[in-house]
C-alpha cells in the first residue's frame, strides 16, 4: 500500500508539472519574439563586389552638360567616389552638403542616377548643388544592381585600379567627410 500510495502521488506530482509544461513553452516563444523587437537584425545588403573589379557598364549622359560614365573611366591611377543617388531620393538630398564638403577637399566624384530623368536631376544638382565630373543614366537599375547597390544614396569608393575598395550604405553623415577624403586619398 505505501508503494501504491508513493507512486500515486509521483504521478500527481507529474501531473502538476505537466500542467507547466504549454506555460513554460509559451513564456519561451514570447521571450525570443521580444528579443527581436528590442534588438532588430541589421538588414542593411552589402555588396559582394567590395575587393574586387568594378563590373563593366556603359552609361549615357542624363543632362546635357555632363559626359555619361563607363567602368572605363576608372582605374588610371586616380581614386573616386561613385554615387549611386536620384532626384526623387530624400536621403540624397540630404546627402549633398556632404559630397559637396567632399568635392571641395578635392575628392573626385561620379554618380549613377537610378530610375530618374534628365530634367529631374538637373533640378537637383541645381537646388542642391553639383559634386560630380560625369553622371550616367541608369533607367532600369540594371548597372545599380549589378554593383549590388540595393538601394539610394549608396557610395562606392573604388582605388586607382579600378576595384571598389569600401561601400558606404545610406547618406554620407557629416562626421564621416574626413574619414572618407583620407580613405580617398589611401586608395589611390
Amino acid at each position: 500500500m505505501v508503494a501504491d500510495a508513493a507512486a500515486a502521488e509521483g504521478v500527481e506530482l507529474m501531473r502538476r508539472w505537466l500542467l507547466w509544461v504549454p506555460f513554460g513553452a509559451f513564456a519561451l516563444l514570447f521571450a525570443v519574439v521580444a528579443s527581436g523587437l528590442f534588438r532588430p537584425a541589421d538588414r542593411t545588403v552589402r555588396s559582394t563586389l567590395v575587393d574586387k573589379p568594378l563590373p563593366a557598364f556603359k552609361l549615357g549622359a542624363v543632362v546635357p552638360n555632363k559626359p555619361g560614365l563607363a567602368s572605363g573611366d576608372f582605374g588610371h591611377g586616380q581614386a573616386r567616389l561613385l554615387n549611386v543617388f536620384a532626384s526623387w531620393c530624400v536621403p540624397c538630398m540630404a546627402e549633398a552638403p556632404q559630397l559637396m564638403r567632399l568635392k571641395a577637399m578635392g575628392v573626385p566624384i561620379d554618380a549613377i542616377a537610378i530610375r530618374d530623368t534628365g530634367p529631374a536631376v538637373q533640378g537637383f544638382l541645381k537646388r542642391f548643388g553639383d559634386p560630380y565630373a560625369r553622371i550616367g543614366n541608369d533607367r532600369v537599375s540594371r548597372v545599380q544592381l549589378s554593383l549590388g547597390s540595393s538601394g539610394v544614396p549608396e557610395t562606392f569608393l573604388i582605388d586607382g585600379r579600378g576595384r571598389i575598395v569600401r561601400q558606404y550604405v545610406g547618406d554620407i553623415q557629416p562626421d564621416q567627410v574626413a574619414g572618407i577624403a583620407a580613405a580617398v586619398k589611401a586608395a589611390q
